[in-house]
């Protein structure tokens, strides 16, 4: 299983997830794409995000400012 990475660390709401949106054109169903961010705003972004592709929120987790995503492509 591959895993894409993408860093939109820096970037305000919403272009996290539009980049991601984007990103996740690329990845085959089943494989993960993995995000750092640093807009606090992006922890909902990425639930509304996956809510509505059907993608799965594999997990968040923050240290010092910094928000790393694991989202699995539905499929």
């Amino acid at each position: 299983m591959t895993t894409t990475f993408l860093d939109a660390t820096g970037l305000r709401c919403p272009l996290p997830v539009l980049r991601a949106r984007k990103a996740m054109k690329g990845v085959a169903a089943g494989g993960l794409l993995e995000v750092k961010a640093t807009d606090p705003g992006a922890v909902a972004d990425f639930q509304s995000f996956c809510e509505t592709t059907g993608d799965e929120l594999v997990e968040w987790l923050e240290d010092d400012g910094v928000f790393l995503f694991r989202i699995r492509k539905a499929g």
